[in-house]
């Protein structure tokens, strides 16, 4: 399949429910689509929520049952269509994005784009709960951000 059908095959939705970000929303839509391109994703509907530490709070107590704020939950939806089309929702936090990027001496869209990248590769079978697993999803985002302009988030 080439990749201008395929780029047709990747619907995004993002809602910013934490106004305080500044978040270039075309960044964030390429980057989602060159990761879809790169996994060779048939077909994905992707939603992504922008939130703040409350809400993500919220979330992570309703789904996981985690007390405390995260830089990002994910969740695969996806179905059995027949049609492989994969259906994915993240919720990244903002807040939490902002004040990381300071701490680590880059742009809180930079971090913005790691937690949604580490969400993505978590629905793509990506695992972070061993060291070894950790340092292999690590380096896979900072190669992606990279290769967005971003540079070594992760390992900044």
């Amino acid at each position: 399949m080439n990749a201008k059908r395929q780029d047709r095959n990747v619907a995004i939705q993002i809602t910013k429910k934490f106004k305080a970000a500044a978040v270039e929303l075309p960044a964030l839509k390429k980057l989602v689509k060159n990761i879809c391109l790169r996994f060779k994703l048939p077909k994905v509907n992707i939603s992504i929520a922008i939130v703040g530490d409350t809400e993500i709070l919220r979330l992570n107590k309703k789904f996981l049952k985690h007390n405390r704020t995260t830089d990002c939950l994910s969740f695969d939806l996806s179905d059995d269509d027949g049609m492989g089309t994969k259906v994915f929702e993240l919720a990244v936090n903002a807040e939490l994005a902002a004040r990381q990027a300071k701490l680590r001496g880059h742009c809180c869209q930079a971090e913005l784009m790691l937690y949604i990248t580490h969400g993505l590769l978590h629905n793509l079978g990506f695992d972070d709960s061993t060291p070894s697993k950790a340092r292999k999803m690590h380096d896979a985002e900072d190669e992606i951000l990279q290769q967005e302009g971003f540079g070594k988030v992760f390992s900044s």
